[in-house]
């Protein structure tokens, strides 16, 4: 193994290198895909007609119910348990 000193070594390859290399970070910024998503009108029609299904006092209420501790009932629970199984039998 020969070790050579460093006084070989020529500094303008590491400058053009330096200059590569930021040529090269600027093309790829320049070439980096941005995504984008476009919403066809039908589903812009059924994300507006949902929404009008809301009923606001209803959702109200039940928040007014969960926030109380009223809205778990062990019958609500009995329903929503027999639903499960109905759907999975």
């Amino acid at each position: 193994m020969q070790i050579r000193s460093t006084s070989n070594i020529q500094t303008s390859s590491a400058v053009n290198l330096q200059k590569q290399n930021s040529t090269s970070a600027t093309q790829n910024a320049n070439s980096v895909p941005v995504d984008s998503l476009e919403i066809s009108a039908e589903a812009q029609m059924l994300s507006t007609s949902s929404a009008t299904d809301i009923r606001a006092d209803r959702v109200a209420d039940l928040r007014a119910q969960i926030a109380s501790g009223e809205y778990e009932t062990p019958e609500k629970l009995e329903a929503a348990v027999s639903r499960m199984f109905d759907e999975f039998a």
